[in-house]
This record gives C-alpha cells, structure tokens and sequence, in this order.
C-alpha cells in the first residue's frame, strides 16, 4: 500500500526503478525492511555530510539497442559499462522490452540500432520504430539524444531503421548530441569512436562525480558466457557429415562441435558464431594474380604478419562490397569496372557474382601487399542456426550448414565459413561462440501447438526445436512443412523426422520436393492446400515460425498464410495482415530469416 500511494507521487526514480524498487520490497519481511530503511537513511545522511549540500537526484542515461545479429547488443552493452566506469546512472534496455509510454519522460537517449534485410528494422526494434511513426508518439522537445546506425552497403536501404531513427526523433523535437553515425560491416573503430563522442557530449548535460549507480542501471547488463565474439572458444570439429545424396546438386552437411569445458550454453533457437580461415588455395591465386610476395610483412593493429597469414586469418576474401569494387575500378582504370560501380543495382549485381579473386583474374591492377590488405574488409563471423538442443547433446552443438560453391569463369568459388566446415578434418580447432536470438523461441507452455516452417537448411532449428519438445514431454502438436529439390537426394535428417512422427514428438510433416514432377511445388504451395487445418491450427493459439532464405522463400511463405487467413478465416487483405501483426507482436509469428 505504501508503494502504491509513493507510486503516485512525483519521484525521482524512472519507472523502470520504482517496478524494480517494488519486486525487491515485495521479497522482504518485516525486519529485513526496517534495516534496508535504516540503511538508506544512514546512506543519505553520510551523503548530505560528506558533500555539506545534497545534489540534485542523478539524471539516468537510458541506452535502447535493437539488433538483429548480437552485434548492436553488443556495442550498447560496451557503451553502458564505459558510461557505469564514469559514474553515470544508466538504464540499458533491448528495444523489445522498452515501454513507449516511457519515451516523453526521457531527457537523455543514446540508441544503437541496426537494419536488418532491405532496409527493415530487427525484430526487436520492430514495436518501437511503428510508434516513432505513428500519430500517437509524443513531443520531444526536452530530449537530447543520439543514434548509432549499423548497416551493410552492400544493401541498397544502408542503416535505414538508424536514419530513420534519427529522423523521427528530430521531427519531434529532440535535439542530437552529436550528428547520426552510420557504420558498415567493420563497425568497430567508428562505434568506438562514436561511444568516446557521446559520452563526452553528456557531461554537460548529466553532470560528473556521481559514485552510486541507480537501481535498474548498467548493472543489470547480462553477462552471459565468458566466450563472446571478440574473444571465442577454440572448439574441437567432432564431424563433417554430407546429409545430401551422392547424386544432389548440393552438399549440405551436418556438423558436430565439441564444447567441452567451455560452460558454453544455448537455448533452442540460437545461433553459432563460426569464425574461418580463407583456403590456401584462394590466398595463394590471389597473390600470385597481383605478383606480390606472400612473405611480404604486414603491419595489422599491433600485430606484423606476413602477407599469406593476413590473407588467410585476417582479411575477408569471399565476400565484396560496393566500395572495394569503386576503389578497384580506380585502381585497374577499366572503363567496364568503372561504369559498374557508378550504378548502384549493377553493383549490387555484380557483387553477388564476383569475388576478389575474380577481380584480380579479369581486371588487373598494380597494388602493393600493404595496399591490399588496407582495401580489404576485416575477417568477419558466420552465424549458424543452432540444429541441436543441450537437453539431448550436452556439451557438443549441431550445425546444417550447405556448401556455398559455384562455378565462375576463373574458376570453382566456394563460401568462406560453408567451405571451411565442410573441408576440416575431424579434430580441427574451431573458434564459435553463442550468439542468442530471444526472437525465436519456443512457446512457454510445451502443450502450445507450433507450425514449423523451414526449407533447405532452414529446417536446422527445427531439429532443435523437436529434442527440446521431446526432452520436455511435450504434449502439444506439431507440424512441419519441409522442402527441398528432390526426395532421395536431399530429404535433411529423414529418419529423424521419421522418428519423431512415429513417437508422436512430431504430429504431421508436409513436404514440397520441387524438382519430382513436372511442376515445381514449393512449402508455400503445401501451406495452401492445408490451409484450412493451418486456420484451425492458429485458431487454437499455434505459434508460427519460418526459418530460412529472406529474399523469396520467406516473402512467398508470408504470402501464403495470408491467403490462408483470407480465404478460411473470411478476412480482408488489410484484416489478415492486421492479424499476422498481431500474431508477431504476441511471438506467435517468429521467424529466423537470413
């Protein structure tokens, strides 16, 4: 009762402070209240005597990160303990679980934010961005802020949801800090950078010397494993084994790392980052096409490599990027090369097929080793959906990882993590860490039906999320609508799924092999023939996920369960979007989609 009736009155606490100064009274008896009230009393009256004049209640810096990958988590996590190290009061919050009703009492804001597909915004950042749209978001004339943009310029929309972000927060009123920041795929240096700018900026604004950090600040940022990005787990490779037959115009397999003592743990539904070494192979064509020594020394950071060690453990070799295929057209004066970088879909185009040893091979250029390596992109991670549950494997993690490989003029291109993986030998070192993904969980309660939707390799979490349901007991249904070319060469994990229908773990499969008749039949095509047992389905609460390829599959997939939803649940086209936006606001509607 006098929670509630403080509750009403104005109160330096923010109401994330006051919801977490509540649960932790609400555990308390009697007498542990009366020593927590005598010991902030003590606390306030050292405080009033060591500084003779009380201060004005320390201003909080609210920190809101939305990130689709873990890599914007991870910068506003940096940022709040630099903020923490400096005294300052911080509340650190995942865009998902920010209240907007909480946005016009902030006065100071600093969002990490990334862009996710052709310019959309990550799952968790979804809600907030639709109420920075809307009529109903507030003025914010008393709100200084500022925004860190991550993004790929290989995309078309580069850190749209960030300027976005920026813009909206502008037009109503508040005023920046400091200027939008936009960062590519090697985002450190100018994330770093920009943290320095933004917490010199807040001084003025916040005030220094404070030594206490308010309940619900930087010190609720969750630690997770001691083994991250920056600093991975050097793992054992237990297995590489080829899933798809011998006669598959693919090669997807599925592989076992070893986690041993690591304490490395994950949920269903999260993903594996894999870092890789480029081929001998691939280093050595590109050397020897641009003439240069691989015992050239290189200087990287801190670190002298040589050349061959910078290529291959350093520098990103499989993957261009607009603004290595401008410098190169620079460098070669190919009126060709020049003409396709001025154009930004024949770009775009252009990097899809090509990778740096084609550059080399059709557009020669005089360049030296230290100039190469300063053109190139550092070295980045793959993430993996994680084709395993700990409830079944313990200490190992699965992977289905398919070949990237294709057939160019100057010769066979692989992927730079795919071919790693499938060509180590058993016993090889491999650095991973966990990368957790909160948005595509299963449901709380086991007995809750879900609908499984993964073509291709998209089917990996789901293999995952069928162990978990076993280990559970789990007595809710579940379905599963699966795809690929052809039955007997690429049917991913068959005796498994098999298994789980005859246990009754799994209750229906419905498959689409494209390529076994005349014509092609795909998953969204199966969703529609069974569509009105789908509508039951999601009329008695089954939670919805579709796991794989963005681009298409994924688009035709959510076109399909409109026209379900249209046609068997008798609703307009404006209606059944509505309702798939109700469904995803509520985490029934999840999707893993790359």
């Amino acid at each position: 009762m006098l929670l509630k009736e403080l509750s009403s009155l104005a109160s330096p606490l923010s109401a994330t402070q006051v919801d977490k100064l509540k649960q932790l009274t609400s555990e308390l008896n009697a007498v542990q209240l009366a020593w927590v009230g005598g010991y902030l009393a003590a606390t306030a009256e050292l405080s009033g005597v060591a500084g003779e004049v009380q201060q004005a209640p320390q201003q909080t810096i609210t920190i809101l990160y939305g990130s689709q990958t873990g890599n914007g988590r991870g910068i506003a996590n940096e940022l709040a303990e630099k903020a923490q190290a400096q005294g300052y009061s911080v509340n650190l919050v995942s865009m998902a679980d920010y209240k907007t009703r909480q946005l016009k009492q902030e006065t100071l804001l600093l969002a990490v934010v990334s862009t996710h597909g052709e310019g959309e915004a990550p799952d968790d950042a979804i809600e907030l961005h639709k109420f920075l749209a809307s009529k109903r978001a507030p003025k914010l004339d008393t709100l200084n802020y500022a925004v860190l943009a991550l993004g790929d310029s290989s995309y078309e929309f580069f850190c749209q949801t960030g300027k976005d972000f920026d813009q909206r927060l502008s037009a109503l009123g508040a005023k920046a800090i400091v200027p939008l920041t936009e960062c590519d795929v090697d985002y450190e240096s100018a994330a770093t950078q920009w943290q320095e700018a933004v917490l010199g900026a807040v001084k003025p604004l916040v005030g220094t010397g404070a030594s206490v950090v308010s309940i619900g600040s930087a010190s609720t940022t969750t630690t997770g494993s001691s083994f991250t990005k920056q600093k991975p787990y050097s793992a054992e490779l237990l297995a590489s084994q080829k899933l798809t037959g011998r006669d598959s115009d693919r090669d997807v397999r599925h592989v076992e790392i070893d986690l041993g003592e690591s304490g490395l743990n994950y949920q269903v539904g999260d993903a594996l980052g894999v870092w890789f070494s480029n081929s001998d192979a691939l280093v050595a064509e590109i050397i020897n096409g641009l003439s240069l020594d691989g015992e050239a020394e290189v200087t990287l950071g801190d670190a002298t490599l040589t050349l061959t060690q910078a290529l291959k453990e350093k520098r990103e070799l499989t993957q261009l990027y607009p603004g290595l295929v401008q410098n190169w057209a620079q460098l070669s004066g190919n009126e060709e090369l020049q003409a396709i970088s001025e154009d930004r879909e024949q770009t775009r185009q252009f990097i899809l097929k090509h990778q740096l040893a084609d550059l080399v091979a059709k557009y020669p250029v005089d360049i030296s080793a230290f100039q190469l390596v300063e053109l190139l992109r550092p070295i980045t991670p793959r993430l993996y959906s994680i084709a395993s549950s700990q409830s079944e494997v313990e200490s190992e993690v699965h992977l289905t990882v398919a070949l990237v490989e294709d057939e160019r003029e100057s010769g066979t291109r692989f992927g730079g993590a795919s071919h790693f993986l499938a060509s180590a030998e058993e016993g090889a070192e491999v650095k991973v860490y966990v990368e957790p993904n909160n948005h595509f969980r299963l449901p709380e309660n086991p007995d809750t039906p879900v609908v499984m939707i993964g073509p291709g390799t998209g089917v990996a979490p789901f293999r995952a999320f069928m162990q978990e349901r076993a280990a559970q007991g789990a007595q809710g249904d579940s379905w599963l609508f699966f795809g690929n070319p052809h039955f007997e060469q690429d049917f991913l994990y068959q005796t498994e799924w098999q298994q789980y229908l005859k246990d009754g773990t799994l209750t229906r499969l419905d498959s689409a092999f494209s390529r076994d008749q005349a014509h092609k039949i795909y998953v969204q095509h199966r969703i529609l023939e069974r569509g009105e047992t789908l509508w039951q389905w999601i009329e008695r609460g089954a939670h919805l996920y579709i796991c794989g390829d963005a681009e298409r599959m994924a688009k035709d997939v959510h076109q399909a369960l409109i026209e379900v939803i249209k046609q068997h649940g008798g609703k307009s086209e404006e209606q059944a979007e509505a309702l798939l936006e109700s469904l995803r606001s509520d985490k029934r509607y999840q999707k893993d989609v790359y």
